[in-house]
């Protein structure tokens, strides 16, 4: 069996995986590293992890649910050591429970970490002690896409929007330029912001009324609504009040993985609420609630887990539930696997949650209502303060831009060229620079200022040097590293985006956000991928200012200039570019109907 069938795009066998197992593989980093697992779209992982611990058990090996390297325990256990201990840093986590107490974490353990301090104390993210710990997108509160630019989606409450804020939506795009979609949650994306303009275009937002929609947070992203009896000739309850309610009362709730909300007003499901992590639909006598549904690579339906709740009672089933999802659940870990992996199932749930078996109904309300006491909207308190508006800037040492990929019109809108099936592995090294090391110069590229203030938190930023784009990192106790910005697999300008980490070795790296690509900061080889390669370069900091051993421009930008590297429409082609939007018409007669590619389709089939 392939894991295809049941995760798109993902070309691992069961096969695969057993043989690893056999060569003496005892952990799904290894797994990943050896198959490739993963390094797409990551849909596939559930499913790989569950075959992984599934043959390990035949294979009569041990397997443990520790969150990495770097933490011999569960994500639940440590949730409890840091709420217990009221620990509210990832250092003072590390010192205390962690297996190396000086280590930096990495890509696995940092975000898991920050999502535990966000469900306990829900500090800004950008605070500097915070920041690094953050995935690409929580940093820059914004999903970053695959050409390096990012999206902006406004909070849309149960997806009732005023003409006035759609109007001003529409404002922001044309004079932005983004992409615009209408997305399944009834919010309005745009794509293809620059970094440095996402908080000019969010005060426009703001000014307007919009807060954050939180979509790049593992977090609750919106509660979708049919129009119920507001409109609806068969609604029997107001499914749009109840889902700005519930929007409003846990948004930005972080959660061990992303949360969904429906409420349909009737039975006809206009909503789809049983698809969701939680959703009610409406009957004469109140709400049904659900819980545990989803989507993605292995669908889940959702369960009736409550029957006819009065009004009066649904938030506060709800509040148990994701509270108690939260304190229990594993990294990464949606509700529908939470459910399906809990001891006892849906009955014993509902004896905790419902019954109060346990006594912990009020501790849990208790706590989120804390919680969510702490709102505040992330990018308000950005566009407030100008120290968090510079971690935006593209590079620190130019108010120039650059963009890494070509644009291209489909439909009217302009979105970023197709990347290449497959670039090919691609190693790029300091002997492809024509200058000898020994006639490069020591040149000032940023200062120690544009770092983030914080001598227990490492920090990056980007620069630019001719044509050439280049990440500077910083971290404590072992200095300063320099590497090109561009991650050789997909071509793409992000490094500096990236968690920085250390392996079992003390290995310091860098790991892509595009996938996870780990480069190490000294040799500039891929820990996880001996196909690719990157370019470090020495740094020293002198008087304040932060120097690089550089070559001349010319000879670094014949080998990392942007211009060089750009993912160009003509290339991609040329390169066998995926043709996720062709389409083949074949009429009766077996052959190819012509004229209907692309954006050449609709009309008339003639045939």
């Amino acid at each position: 069996m392939t894991l295809k069938s049941a995760a798109v795009m993902c070309n691992v066998s069961k096969g695969n995986i057993k043989a690893c197992i056999a060569t003496g593989i005892d952990n799904i980093n290894d797994i990943k590293v050896k198959t490739k697992a993963g390094t797409g779209c990551g849909g596939c992982m559930p499913l790989v992890t569950n075959i992984f611990k599934a043959e390990m058990r035949k294979a009569g090996k041990a397997t443990n649910n520790n969150i990495c390297i770097h933490f011999a325990m569960s994500r639940p256990d440590l949730f409890n050591v840091v709420k217990i201990k009221k620990l509210k840093t990832f250092p003072e986590i590390m010192a205390d429970s962690g297996v190396n107490k000086v280590s930096l974490g990495c890509e696995i353990c940092k975000p898991a970490v920050a999502s535990i301090l966000s469900s306990l104390h829900n500090d800004h993210l950008l605070n500097p002690i915070h920041h690094q710990n953050q995935d690409t997108n929580d940093r820059f509160l914004a999903n970053i896409q695959r050409d390096g630019t990012f999206s902006v989606v406004p909070k849309v409450p149960g997806g009732e929007i005023t003409p006035d804020k759609l109007i001003v939506i529409g404002q922001v795009a044309k004079k932005y330029g983004l992409y615009t979609k209408i997305t399944g949650a009834q919010r309005i994306d745009m794509f293809g912001a620059q970094k440095q303009d996402l908080p000019d275009i969010w005060e426009e937002l703001v000014n307007a009324g919009f807060e954050s929609g939180y979509a790049y947070g593992k977090a609750l992203r919106a509660v979708k609504s049919c129009v119920g009896t507001a409109w609806c000739r068969f609604g029997v309850g107001d499914s749009v009040g109840l889902a700005i309610q519930l929007e409003e009362r846990y948004k930005s709730v972080r959660a061990p993985h992303k949360l969904k909300g429906g409420v349909s007003g009737c039975v006809r499901e206009c909503a789809e609420a049983q698809s969701k992590d939680f959703g009610l639909i409406a009957t004469d006598k109140g709400w049904n609630i659900f819980i545990g549904g989803n989507g993605g690579a292995n669908p889940r339906h959702a369960t009736l887990f409550a029957t006819d709740v009065p009004p009066s009672k649904v938030i506060r089933i709800i509040d148990r539930y994701l509270m108690f999802y939260i304190r229990t659940a594993d990294k990464l870990m949606r509700t529908a696997r939470w459910i399906e992996s809990f001891e006892g199932g849906i009955e014993k749930l509902k004896k905790i949650l419902l019954d109060d078996e346990l006594g912990l109904c009020a501790d849990l309300e208790r706590e989120m209502n804390a919680l969510v006491g702490t709102y505040s909207d992330e990018w308000t308190a950005v566009i407030q303060n100008p120290e968090r508006k510079k971690q935006f800037r593209q590079f620190v040492n130019t108010p120039q831009a650059a963009r890494g990929m070509e644009r291209v019109v489909e439909r009217g809108q302009r979105r970023p060229a197709d990347w290449a099936k497959d670039f090919g592995p691609t190693r790029i090294e300091i002997e492809q620079i024509k200058s000898p090391k020994s006639e490069w110069k020591w040149r000032r590229m940023a200062s120690v200022e544009d770092m983030l203030p914080s001598d227990l938190a490492t920090s990056s930023v980007a620069v630019k040097y001719g044509g050439t784009q280049l990440a500077i990192f910083h971290v404590p106790n072992r200095g300063y590293y320099a590497t090109q910005q561009m991650c050789p697999h997909k071509r793409a300008f992000v490094l500096d985006h990236g968690i920085i980490g250390d392996d079992v070795k003390g290995n310091v790296y860098v790991s892509c956000p595009m996938h996870k690509k780990n480069f190490h900061l000294d040799t500039g080889a891929c820990l996880n991928d001996d196909d690719y390669s990157i370019i470090t370069f020495e740094v020293k900091e002198e008087n304040g200012y932060i120097y690089l051993l550089l070559p001349e421009l010319q000879d670094l930008d014949e080998v990392l200039g942007t211009e060089k590297w750009m993912v160009r429409a003509a290339a991609s082609q040329g390169y066998e570019a995926v043709g996720a939007t062709q389409v083949e018409l074949v009429g009766p007669d077996g052959r190819v109907q012509s004229g209907c590619t692309g954006d050449s389709c609709g009309g008339k089939l003639d045939w």
